[in-house]
């Protein structure tokens, strides 16, 4: 992939729906925990929280899947496995979090861009601004006293990719039958054979 292309893949998914319906949930759930309570409470309060949760997502897509894969060479795409067990399926959707293929070696090795992207974004002053109020910044488990927030910046793409692996045949069917037909063949040929 080019760098444009990168950067275009970055902002398309960043601007999916489904991130925006993450941000719904993640800011849900941070009102829940009192997080933030400088936002307020009802709809206001809901509705700064959203708008918190996706620009911190947007920044950690941007950064995590087009900027830093674009200098580093790495490859932000996710490639669906669509075989095995469901539980061997969920772990590589999750295991895709933390390593990644390279651009000119095509092979795996740990995903810097989308980690440190998240980390970046978690950081970044657009993401770290918070309402003027004490008690919304409490000492995280580091004993940083900015909330932690790189691990709610992976929440929409853990949840993409664990969606795809689970998600009916579709298009992407005939790969999924073919692969599966291969492991089938491996698992029943001699092991001399294999």
């Amino acid at each position: 992939m080019t760098a444009g292309q990168k950067m275009k893949l970055a902002f398309r998914s960043s601007t999916d729906p489904v991130a925006f319906a993450a941000a719904f949930v993640v800011a849900g759930y941070r009102e829940a925990l009192d997080d933030d309570p400088g936002f307020g409470w009802g709809a206001e309060g809901y509705g700064k929280r959203s708008g918190a949760a996706y620009l911190d997502a947007f920044d950690g897509g941007i950064i995590g899947n087009g900027i830093l894969p674009s200098i580093l060479h790495q490859d932000p795409r996710y490639f669906r496995l669509g075989h095995g067990t469901t539980t061997h399926r969920l772990l590589y959707a999750l295991a895709t979090n933390v390593i990644c293929k390279h651009d000119n070696t095509h092979k795996w090795e740990p995903n810097y861009s989308n980690v440190g992207g998240n980390i970046i974004a978690a950081r970044s002053p657009i993401s770290t601004i918070r309402p003027a109020n004490p008690a919304s910044v409490r000492p995280s488990a580091t004993g940083s006293l900015s909330p932690p927030r790189a691990h709610w910046l992976r929440l929409p793409g853990v949840l993409a990719r664990h969606l795809a692996e689970v998600s009916p045949p579709g298009p992407h069917s005939r790969l999924d039958a073919q692969a599966r037909a291969a492991d089938k063949a491996n698992q029943q040929a001699p092991p001399n054979a294999k």
